[in-house]
């Protein structure tokens, strides 16, 4: 009895398997399934080849081809292993409307893929940016789900963590040293979180672009930055920081901060400077790849000077103002650690002073010196005028200084 019943079930599972001799014997009406694929004889005689199978957790039926067209069971194979294929990045052939929810974080590794075949600008920047905050917090969330009301949570719990940071005693250190500090100091100030925001907006336009999806999920809006105070070095803070870089052990210290103080270039910009790029005759340093843009910076005669005997101590036919055996590019890539050792040497606090500040305490002093905004954006290399204004200290010396000028011209004293 049990062998019989084996025997049945064995013819069974043999008239079930998709081949061809069983698609034969069909008549109008009656299919046979097998691993997602289904074969039925239609009452004109002919076969329909369909699939039906779960990708990523979503079902997906579809009709491969007509028996009468050359459809065959290896090409609804092939059909299906195309699907799995195109899961694996996200792009399911399916019709509009129908298309597999792409997570945030998958978007953003294509995302950053594709801007770096792409040349894309600021490219390290978005990439800390996301991989730092913007994709921990949203993680796996479909990008095409995202709300505003996700967004302002973001901004919330970043704000959170500037305090939990401690952005109060930052400002009590700075007022200890004496540095001029932002208002907003702190991990995560309003700047900090407006620029992550960009990162986002710009990842939701490319998405759209790109056809991932097919509009802005989210509206962001940014936060109130307020004065944008930007902290800076005195005179004498800048002289001690120069007197600590050259006791320092690494040799090209002192060139990167004299460079940065007497030019507010970017530390990527200053350590990828090329000697060929250095015009001493027209004092300017060509930058061929600034953040707006390609642009010449214009010198003083004193760092002419300096230069050209950095240059004449380099090895001959060294390209590099800051060369490096070990770096992948040939120049030196980073120059923190002993930036760091040197503003403590200087008896400054490393979490206020950053490389960056350099940047900022030669065009505050640009301005402090009375030099017209638009001349200080032609130096600074900033995109607009906007962006130069927030120098503009409204308690800065110069500013009572012009009052003293406009007093002593209308003759009140």
């Amino acid at each position: 009895m049990k062998h019989t019943a084996a025997k049945s079930a064995k013819q069974e599972t043999a008239q079930s398997k998709l081949s061809r001799p069983n698609m034969r014997k069909l008549a109008p009406g009656e299919k046979i399934t097998e691993r997602g694929i289904t074969f039925e004889r239609q009452r004109n005689g002919d076969g329909i080849f369909t699939v039906g199978v779960m990708i990523d957790g979503q079902r997906i039926h579809r009709v491969v081809g007509r028996e009468s067209d050359g459809t065959t069971r290896t090409q609804a194979e092939d059909f299906i292993a195309r699907l799995r294929s195109d899961a694996k990045h996200d792009r399911l052939s399916l019709p509009k409307g129908r298309k597999i929810a792409l997570s945030f974080r998958d978007a953003a590794t294509k995302y950053l893929e594709k801007l770096e075949v792409a040349g894309g600008k600021d490219l390290k920047a978005k990439r800390m940016r996301l991989e730092r905050h913007l994709v921990p917090f949203f993680g796996d969330t479909p990008l095409s789900k995202i709300s505003s009301f996700d967004t302002e949570r973001y901004k919330k719990q970043r704000q959170q963590e500037k305090s939990a940071r401690g952005g109060d005693r930052v400002s009590a250190k700075s007022k200890e040293q004496g540095v001029k500090p932002s208002d907003k100091a702190g991990v995560a100030a309003p700047g900090t979180i407006n620029r992550e925001l960009a990162a986002l907006s710009h990842l939701f336009s490319k998405a759209v672009e790109w056809g991932w999806i097919t509009h802005r999920p989210a509206k962001l809006c940014r936060l109130k930055e307020g004065d944008g105070r930007i902290m800076y070095l005195t005179v004498d803070q800048v002289a001690a920081l120069l007197e600590a870089a050259k006791a320092s052990d690494n040799l090209q210290l002192y060139l990167f901060i004299v460079i940065g103080i007497e030019t507010s270039m970017r530390m990527s910009e200053i350590l990828s400077i090329r000697r060929e790029n250095i015009d001493v005759q027209r004092r300017v340093i060509y930058v061929p790849k600034a953040k707006a843009g390609q642009r010449e910076q214009p010198i003083t005669a004193h760092l002419v000077t300096f230069l050209t005997g950095c240059m004449d101590a380099l090895p001959p036919g060294t390209p590099w103002l800051f060369p490096s055996a070990a770096a992948k590019s040939g120049h030196t890539v980073e120059i923190r650690k002993p930036f760091i050792k040197a503003v403590r040497e200087a008896g400054l606090d490393p979490a206020l002073v950053v490389r960056h500040t350099l940047r900022h305490t030669a065009i505050t002093h640009l301005v402090q010196a009375g030099i017209d905004l638009p001349t200080v954006k032609r130096i600074s290399g900033h995109k607009t005028l906007a962006m130069v204004k927030k120098y503009a200290h409204q308690n800065g010396e110069h500013i009572q200084a012009a009052m003293d000028k406009l007093q002593d011209r209308m003759k009140l004293a």
